[in-house]
């Protein structure tokens, strides 16, 4: 059902995009009343102004409620997909475990901080100089 949702906003985010930009500014009547040639479209002289206007607000009444409908749907999401930041502290204190035994408890930094070894080097092993 998201899937769907996202598809049909993105299609009508694009049909509102191109409904935008067919359509005519308010300067282009004044240019059509001097014989530029722009009055014999395929809507007539003043024909798509309304059709466009309407589908137009259409498209666009329909985009904002695809996009509450995402925002809703994304809200209540249950456990489909964890966030990063819920991962995160798990990796971490396991982390935290395997390093913490190796160097004798937890380091100086206590609390939510990684574990470091005695010598202030953190987790990164000695570079051997030769």
């Amino acid at each position: 059902m998201h899937t769907l949702v996202l598809i049909v906003h993105v299609l009508l985010a694009l049909a509102v995009i191109g409904l935008v930009l067919i359509q005519q500014g308010k300067g282009a009547d004044a240019g059509a009343a001097f014989g530029s040639g722009a009055s014999g479209t395929v809507f007539g002289a003043a024909g798509s102004g309304s059709f466009l206007t309407r589908m137009t607000t259409m498209c666009a009444t329909l985009f904002f409620v695809t996009s509450l409908g995402l925002a809703v749907m994304a809200a209540h999401r249950g456990g489909e997909s964890p966030s990063v930041m819920d991962t995160a502290p798990a990796q971490e204190s396991a982390a935290q475990q395997s390093g913490g035994d190796a160097a004798g408890g937890e380091g100086a930094g206590g609390g939510d901080m990684p574990a470091q070894g005695g010598d202030g080097e953190g987790d990164l092993p000695p570079i051997d100089e030769q």
